[in-house]
């Protein structure tokens, strides 16, 4: 039996179809069932209930071959700490008792700006908890998503322009979540391996944020540019939209630091990248997204 926790998600959703697909056996931790995609809620075993509570992971981790853990956002959590680690305690306990876990992490470990991160220096302290336990672990490390700027879908068709803290002009190796699902479900379904390790995840391309913009012009058939906002203006703005002082901070301490070079520092192998495109990701996701406005 295959845990999958934050089953709704973008992650967790796609990865509960790659498994069904595989003909695997899964059991999903979910605190709106009715949230889960459609046709997935007779094939699967579901555990009412957030997997921050100790007995809703006691019953979903019962006899599991592995697990998939996910930390959902918390944009009022007093702290980014408590966001991760805190959230994990009652799940990292449980972890003990299964077979394997496969976690979602982030690039940067061992880089000069992992410990000034924000929500990544939180994530991996999380995973060092968990690899204490012993469990056999993979974290996927990853950069940032593709799939975030679909959250701009209506700046982009009402403005022509999408915006961030991001340097313009900073290579980055971006990965589309359904390519993270497919790692996972991969390694989930492999019962092979033992220990702890971290796993990259990284897009095929290292690309700008000023080459986004050309590539979605060029999807779209309209103009559409990048603009860079001061790191105050978008602390206020994740304030404005909902999270804590302390989670907008971490939200602004991570782009710094992805500023800085912190997705920048493990060299890609055709081992550790993935297949889609940012201009495939486009034609695929965002345009129809864009196109609902």
């Amino acid at each position: 039996m295959i845990v999958i926790t934050s089953p709704t998600g973008n992650i967790g959703g796609q990865l509960v179809q790659d498994l069904l697909d595989a003909g695997a056996p899964v059991r999903v931790i979910a605190r709106d069932p009715a949230r889960l995609a459609p046709g997935v809620l007779d094939r699967v075993e579901v555990v009412r209930g957030s997997h921050r509570d100790a007995d809703v992971v006691d019953e979903a981790f019962d006899r599991a071959s592995a697990v998939f853990w996910l930390v959902p956002a918390d944009r009022q959590a007093a702290s980014v700490s408590d966001a991760y680690s805190g959230f994990a305690q009652a799940g990292i306990a449980a972890m003990k008792s299964v077979g394997r876990v496969v976690g979602i992490s982030a690039l940067g470990r061992g880089t000069a700006v992992a410990g000034r991160a924000g929500h990544v220096t939180a994530t991996l302290a999380m995973d060092d908890l968990i690899t204490a336990t012993g469990v056999p672990y993979r974290a996927l490390t990853m950069p940032s998503f593709m799939d975030n700027t679909i959250r701009q879908a209506g700046a982009i068709a009402t403005q022509g322009a999408f915006f961030g803290p991001s340097r313009p002009d900073m290579p980055v190796p971006m990965v589309a979540t359904r390519d993270i699902a497919a790692v996972a479900a991969r390694l989930l379904l492999d019962e092979s391996w033992t220990g702890s390790e971290e796993v990259p995840v990284l897009g095929p391309e290292d690309i700008t944020f000023d080459q986004m913009a050309e590539i979605i012009s060029d999807v779209l058939g309209r103009p559409v540019r990048y603009q860079q906002v001061p790191g105050e203006a978008f602390k206020a703005t994740m304030s404005k939209n909902g999270n804590s002082e302390p989670m907008a901070q971490a939200y602004l301490d991570m782009a710094l630091a992805k500023n800085d070079g912190l997705d920048s520092a493990v060299v890609r192998t055709r081992e550790n990248s993935t297949p889609t495109t940012f201009r495939q990701w486009c034609i695929e996701v965002l345009t129809p997204a864009v196109q609902g406005y």
